[in-house]
Formats: structure tokens, sequence, C-alpha cells
């Protein structure tokens, strides 16, 4: 399994989105970071509690989906900015899963593109399983 990469710098990330030539037709940033938690998502979605919780993740994701879904994201309306970091490897609870960043015009595009990436992601392109004690 492959060790944990060090996450992004939101700052940097801001920097580089605000100086992209599509910048000034952004009016909005949305960040979404996701974290590991200790709630088994089983707990967390369907109400089922075994009493067990979350010690690690494994995680991992194919590249080319990913790629796949920024694309797509791109063509919806008011949407200038699309960055997004995946981690990989056994991951630990509050270890970052992803970073994603989104940027548009208005706010009702910022956040429908933003929901529409992470599900995206979360649906199709990654791979998590949870190991709990």
């Amino acid at each position: 399994m492959i060790n944990k990469k060090a996450p992004p710098s939101l700052d940097q990330w801001l920097e580089e989105a605000k100086a992209d030539p599509a910048a000034s037709r952004v009016g909005m940033f949305l960040v979404h970071n996701g974290v590991v938690r200790q709630t088994p998502k089983a707990a967390v979605r369907q109400g089922v509690d075994d009493g067990s919780l979350v010690k690690e993740m494994e995680f991992s994701y194919d590249a080319a989906k990913v790629d796949q879904a920024i694309a797509e994201t791109y063509k919806m309306e008011g949407i200038f900015f699309v960055k997004v970091w995946l981690n990989e490897g056994k991951l630990k609870v509050g270890d970052s899963l992803m970073y994603i960043l989104v940027g548009g015009d208005i706010r009702p595009h910022v956040v429908s593109a933003l929901q529409f990436l992470l599900g995206k992601i979360k649906n199709e392109c990654v791979t998590e399983k949870e190991i709990t004690a």
C-alpha cells in the first residue's frame, strides 16, 4: 500500500486560481476538504451502528476518471476554475482524503458544481476501505 501524500497548500491553490486567465469571471471559490472520520459510513449514511469505530482507511482512486469528472465540471454553467487533490494509501482518522476547489461566477453555480464533482468522485472514482476496531 502506498504511503499517504502531503496535502496541498490552500493558500497556494487560491493564489494560482486568482492568477488564472479566467479569474476575472470568478465571484466565489468553494473548498471541500474530506477527512477520515471515526464513525463508519454505514452508521452515518444508513443509521447502522454496530458499535465499531474506524481506525484507518485504505484509499485509492482512478486518475483518468477523476480527470473526466473535472472536465465535466468545467462544462457546467458559470464554472471557470477546478482543482482536485486526492490522497492515497493507508490513512488514519483525521487525515485528509481530498481537497476540491471550485471557482465560478455566482453562488448557485459554484455550489452545484462542487456537489456534482464531489458526488462523481465519491461514487465513481475512489475506492475506500474502512478498517474498524
